[in-house]
């Protein structure tokens, strides 16, 4: 079984509705990791990538067709090196298949045309080995840069745009992969260059540079936190946001959730040192896969908060109630959908 997230904390938490807490914080990181693992046994597949090698046993123990090696659940993104009995086999004589449409590739083919063949070696146990990224896929979107450069001992980044990040993504920097596990508040080095009142009209955040700060944003000024909604010649926020109250603000540094903390060298890299302003890019889980894990830690959270009853109180400033029973439903029709799709893997099956 895999170790990664289909979704963030923050993605949980937006379709809850609900302001942050350290209790929370925790209660919604253990729904997700159950929810993620549900959902990789429903498929019988491991999604997030992971370089690694793994061993296999000599091929015509499993089939006549001794030029085939099934993967089975490891499942290959790309191929790195392979080896039979210790020799490599190049790039030039085997296919990954099913070439047409994977990855994922759940065999290798060695070329009746080429010289290369699988080699049982003096035992056909773990006569092949293959190093390479094993998972379902490896689509990745940019996830902007490093605001400071960190060598390789560093367990916590400051990044540009805390937006396209969330806790649970799986991010790289140039070959290095790190996991993202908590986030914290980080001085952006601006302060407030005109008062606030404290009006929830009072919606213009005048700063020295608008271009160091992203819509979607969550800053904070004092106690109360403010979220970016359009940016022009100043911010355009939304006041008392997160359930803080409103305040009034003068001359306040502006504070934001940019500084991360991580673990370093994830998915089977290795940590390394990265300078300043460093691209970032994450891992981006299947469309369906993502909207199961947040529905299925969804049903878990409303299920704890009503004691596993069938409904809970609604939110302060909402009425009426919310059936948990409800959710549930529309939670099995989701994870039918993902059962439906190509997601899941087809289980082989060896005649004995």
């Amino acid at each position: 079984m895999g170790t990664g997230w289909f979704a963030t904390r923050e993605d949980v938490r937006s379709a809850l509705g609900s302001a942050s807490s350290a209790r929370d914080d925790a209660q919604i990181d253990r729904a997700i990791e159950s929810a993620s693992r549900d959902a990789e046994s429903l498929c019988q597949r491991d999604f997030q990538p992971v370089l690694d090698t793994r061993y296999f046993d000599w091929p015509s123990e499993q089939t006549p067709r001794s030029w085939r090696l099934w993967l089975d659940r490891n499942e290959l993104i790309s191929a790195i090196l392979i080896q039979s009995a210790g020799v490599e086999i190049p790039d030039t004589d085997y296919y990954l298949e099913p070439t047409n449409s994977g990855p994922p590739y759940n065999r290798v083919e060695t070329r009746l045309d080429r010289p290369s063949a699988w080699d049982s070696g003096d035992t056909h146990q773990h006569a092949a080995s293959i190093l390479g990224w094993y998972g379902h896929s490896d689509v990745q979107t940019p996830a902007g840069t490093l605001a400071v450069g960190v060598d390789a001992t560093a367990t916590e980044v400051t990044v540009a745009d805390p937006t396209a990040v969330g806790v649970g993504d799986l991010l790289s920097a140039g070959a290095e992969r790190m996991t993202v596990t908590g986030r914290a508040l980080a001085s952006t080095g601006q302060t407030l260059q005109a008062p606030l009142g404290a009006q929830k009209n009072d919606v213009l955040v005048q700063v020295a540079d608008v271009t160091a700060f992203h819509p979607g944003e969550v800053l904070t000024l004092g106690a109360e936190r403010m979220r970016v909604r359009d940016i022009t010649d100043a911010l355009l926020v939304e006041r008392a946001y997160d359930g803080t109250q409103l305040d009034s603000h003068t001359s306040e540094t502006i504070w934001a959730p940019r500084r991360l903390t991580v673990t370093r060298g994830a998915a089977g890299t290795t940590a390394t040192s990265h300078s300043d302003a460093a691209a970032l890019s994450r891992w981006v889980a299947p469309g369906l896969l993502r909207t199961l894990t947040i529905a299925d830690a969804i049903c878990t959270l409303l299920s704890e908060q009503a004691g596993y009853a069938r409904t809970v109180r609604a939110q302060a400033g909402t009425s009426g109630t919310r059936s948990v029973a409800a959710v549930t439903v529309e939670r099995d029709s989701l994870r039918q959908q993902v059962a439906d799709s190509d997601l899941c893997r087809k289980i082989r099956i060896r005649a004995v």
